[in-house]
């Protein structure tokens, strides 16, 4: 039995193992008992689809997006600039090693395919194609579907997949995320015929995962670095505390005031920043400058939980209101209760979720709130900010 990311260990006789596995599917999956057992993220992803309703016997629903949807798709992924440089990594060795590069947008759609013509040609006959949803809710348990799921690297051998047309591949899956939020972008996913898997497969996908998202990184810091470039002229002229931030709140240079990002700023909308109160926007180049509107440095927030969670913002003479979901209700509470203390990321994942395990997902979440409410949750530990007095009413 193996466990951890790897679905092998070298020197595995992969015919025999292959055998077994096969064994243990149809034992297992038609309801009977087997001396293997399968790994945990494999029973867990069976137990998954078999819920589902989805048949082994079959090849379940492909149904291909259309090529303009896949072109749409990839117009508006982040990682259309750094596709490059993963068939740069990965595809290297395609065919000697007889491999597939696969990588879906975080809905699971297939966007690129590239690779030895020869799995290509097998893919095609697995649907395992361009526009393709290659989740576990379509096609059963597979790399990309249960890295998904469990939001966690995934490799899979032979008959550990659900589908038996899939059984002849292996696949090795892991997330990809926005280096400056922690959202997830996609999944990057390395797959070919069973018999051709080596321990390395895993550090090639880990290798392609942390160079793309160095190079996501590289790309938005020279973004900034243009956007201060443009603005050095009127930067030099203005006095007291200023900051220049890109569309998405982004901080490319800060004056007074250090914060690494804020609300996004909107045309002639007024918003509030922590330690400089009301602010006004004025647009420049691809960016924005924002500055004091008035003296009013703090930020009162009223969080409503008498009905769906709503939060109430005033500062100088600006007030705003807002909807938030529950998670975000959920760490604002957390946050105004352990004060100034705060809460490590690993402490705020066993707050929200129980467990230790969700610290990207606990990150992602943060920066969402970050982005509704602007930079009012400080960071190492999370914590509220000095600026900001919280009130909870309605709570039960």
């Amino acid at each position: 039995m193996v466990s951890g990311f790897s679905a092998i260990r070298p020197g595995t006789d992969l015919p025999r193992y292959a055998r077994d596995l096969l064994r243990m599917h149809d034992a297992v999956i038609g309801g009977g008992r087997s001396q293997l057992a399968p790994r945990d993220v494999v029973a867990r992803s069976w137990t998954r689809v078999l819920r589902a309703g989805l048949d082994p016997d079959a090849s379940n629903l492909r149904d291909p997006l259309p090529l303009e949807e896949v072109e749409r798709r990839r117009r508006a992924s982040p990682l259309q600039g750094v596709i490059e440089d993963l068939r740069q990594v990965i595809t290297a060795v395609a065919d000697a090693s007889a491999l597939l590069l696969v990588v879906t947008d975080s809905d699971g759609i297939i966007l690129w395919r590239d690779g030895s013509a020869r799995v290509r040609h097998h893919a095609d006959g697995l649907g395992f194609t361009e526009g393709a949803e290659w989740t576990e809710s379509r096609v059963g348990t597979n790399a990309i579907g249960t890295a998904l799921a469990e939001a966690a690297p995934v490799q899979l051998f032979s008959a550990e997949h659900f589908e038996q047309a899939q059984h002849p591949w292996y696949c090795t899956a892991s997330p990809i995320h926005d280096p400056r939020t922690g959202d997830l972008l996609g999944i990057v996913d390395v797959s070919g015929p069973a018999l051709t898997l080596h321990p390395t497969i895993t550090a090639l996908v880990e290798t392609g995962v942390r160079l793309a998202e160095s190079q996501l990184w590289r790309r938005h810091e020279q973004r900034l670095e243009r956007l201060r470039t443009v603005a050095a002229p009127l930067l030099a002229s203005t006095s007291g505390p200023v900051l220049l931030v890109d569309d998405n709140g982004w901080v490319a240079h800060a004056s007074g005031i250090s914060t690494d990002r804020i609300a996004v700023p909107r045309n002639a909308k007024t918003l509030t920043v922590p330690r400089l109160g009301l602010c006004i926007p004025e647009q420049i180049g691809d960016g924005w400058l924002v500055r004091p509107a008035g003296k009013d440095t703090r930020l009162r927030m009223t969080l409503d939980l008498s009905g769906p969670p709503t939060i109430e913002v005033s500062g100088a003479d600006n007030d705003w209101r807002s909807a938030l979901t529950s998670r975000h209700s959920e760490i604002l509470q957390l946050l105004h209760r352990h004060g100034r203390t705060g809460l490590t990321a690993a402490e705020l994942s066993n707050a929200v979720y129980g467990d230790a395990e969700h610290i990207v997902t606990v990150r992602a979440e943060v920066s969402r709130l970050r982005r509704v409410l602007g930079a009012v949750v400080e960071t190492k530990p999370y914590r509220l900010s000095d600026s900001v007095e919280l009130q909870i009413t309605g709570r039960v």
